[in-house]
């Protein structure tokens, strides 16, 4: 149990490593995590789907692959958790919604074929807000995930599952999804580091769709190599999504020790006002003296149109969103209501007893957006306003190199604290949104706790595929603290 408890405190670079040198066998390490999801899921409540024997055959494979000199992936048994909005061919893909709860694709995601092929362990399907749609996970059909450091706090959302099961050491690695700060806002209440690509950099193909123009899948981890070596395994160019970008993956992991010299750090003074929590304030100020203490300048910029990218982000993804899920009408797609007097009410039955009240608001909402006659006073607008949000970031990064932010405006808040207040539980993305309107990368990491011993992320912000420079300026942040080695002391 001991060398069980060494295995799971151990990163997913160390494990990697110690994998391909026979220091440990896939099998061992997966065991290992499996335990660990024994002994704790059933108060986290990470996991929708965990097949320990497939996890144990998948681990077998590679100790074979490894015993016989063959050719191993970067990832070769390291245990992954997924969320459950990937498909994956062998197992069902639920989207956390009772409409897709008996879903089965008929084929993988591009990821999930990355994965694969660089030898992983996916070790289960992780628990989300129904359709991605939230920012606590308290909105999935079928549990409520609780965070590691506080049983009676949210984990974040939508991607809660995935960011629960590392910060509890039930996988070293996750994949999660960023449509307004799905991944970096679970992994800052969670502390641990998360990453959501630039727009383009890792394909959408076999990921049901929420809002086609911001989804992007990323990666989730205890420390910035991990992500960079999950990126890299995940990122390139995929001619099945005709959004994917046929740009070069640079070699995160080889550059990613290396620090910027005079790095220069955007900050924005809009993002120190009111709404924001004075401990968080705090552990960001922090934060930029230690930047500062390695040679960093700190440079102000300006961007006047963020105050809008909430209001804007609650036009454009509803509206997204509400096109997406009109396949699910119980005759295309989907749960099929029982009793039914005629084909419309049949849609309207499947679709009332399916969808939970989070995805009905926003369909409602985009559904309202798109309608005729208000197009143009609400969807196109919101596109316009879009355009120069992502024009204030153009001008910003022509002076800096990062811009550095909170990524929530509290630490974790309670289960059903803001359940009532759709508004409040919207304003918790507030600093993440605007990367996902503007298609540029953005990485949480860890960077202090608040009074009660809930973490505090940290976020930065790159230019267009600038997740080169985001791992090098996170990891100079890593090098000088010790948050991103702390761990939930769950029992």
């Amino acid at each position: 149990m001991a060398q069980a408890d060494q295995i799971i405190a151990k990163s997913a670079d160390e494990l990697a490593r110690l994998i391909a040198d026979g220091g440990l066998s896939s099998t061992e390490v997966t065991t290992a995590f499996l335990d660990r999801i024994d002994a704790v899921d059933s108060q986290v409540e990470a996991f929708l789907h965990v097949d320990r024997e497939d996890a144990l055959k998948q681990a077998g494979e590679v100790d074979n692959k490894r015993s016989a000199g063959e050719a191993l992936g970067p990832l070769a048994g390291v245990p992954i958790a997924v969320k459950d909005v990937l498909c994956d061919e062998t197992k069902a893909c639920t989207c956390a919604s009772r409409m897709l709860e008996n879903f089965r694709p008929p084929y993988s995601s591009h990821v999930v074929n990355r994965l694969k092929a660089a030898d992983a362990v996916l070790i289960g399907r992780t628990n989300m807000d129904e359709f991605a749609m939230g920012s606590s996970t308290e909105n999935s059909g079928f549990q409520k995930t609780k965070n590691p450091w506080s049983l009676d706090s949210t984990p974040g959302g939508s991607s809660g599952g995935s960011a629960a099961a590392v910060a509890a050491s039930m996988a070293p690695l996750a994949l999660g999804t960023d449509t307004g700060g799905s991944i970096r806002q679970p992994a800052g209440f969670c502390g641990i580091v998360g990453l959501k690509p630039t727009y383009g950099r890792v394909s959408r193909y076999g990921l049901v769709a929420f809002a086609s123009s911001l989804d992007q899948v990323g990666p989730m981890s205890h420390d910035v190599s991990g992500s960079a070596r999950l990126l890299q395994a995940i990122a390139g160019h995929d001619p099945l999504d005709s959004t994917s970008l046929p740009e070069p993956v640079p070699d995160y992991l080889s550059t990613i020790d290396q620090p910027i010299d005079g790095l220069r750090i955007g900050i924005c003074r809009e993002h120190y006002g009111e709404g924001l929590s004075p401990e968080v304030d705090r552990a960001v100020q922090a934060a930029v003296d230690t930047y500062i203490e390695q040679g960093a300048e700190v440079v102000d910029v300006e961007l006047p149109h963020s105050k809008y990218s909430v209001a804007t982000y609650y036009i454009i993804a509803p509206s997204e969103a509400s096109s997406n899920l009109a396949r699910y009408d119980g005759i295309h797609y989907g749960y099929r209501a029982e009793k039914f007097d005629d084909m419309i009410d049949l849609y309207a039955r499947s679709r009332g007893e399916s969808f939970g009240a989070e995805v009905k608001r926003r369909i409602m909402l985009g559904t309202y957006a798109l309608s005729a006659g208000y197009s143009d006073q609400y969807y196109n607008k919101a596109l316009k306003v879009r355009r120069l949000i992502r024009r204030d970031f153009d001008d910003a990064f022509s002076k800096v190199d990062v811009i550095l932010s909170p990524v929530t405006p509290s630490p974790a808040f309670k289960i059903g604290e803001l359940a009532d207040d759709p508004l409040a539980m919207y304003l918790s993305d507030i600093y993440t949104i605007s990367a996902n309107l503007a298609g540029i990368p953005g990485i949480s990491i860890p960077a202090g706790q608040s009074e009660s011993g809930l973490p505090i992320g940290l976020q930065l912000l790159g230019p267009t595929f600038g997740e080169e420079t985001l791992f090098r300026a996170a990891r100079m942040f890593e090098q000088r603290t010790d948050w991103h080695k702390q761990r939930a002391a769950l029992a």
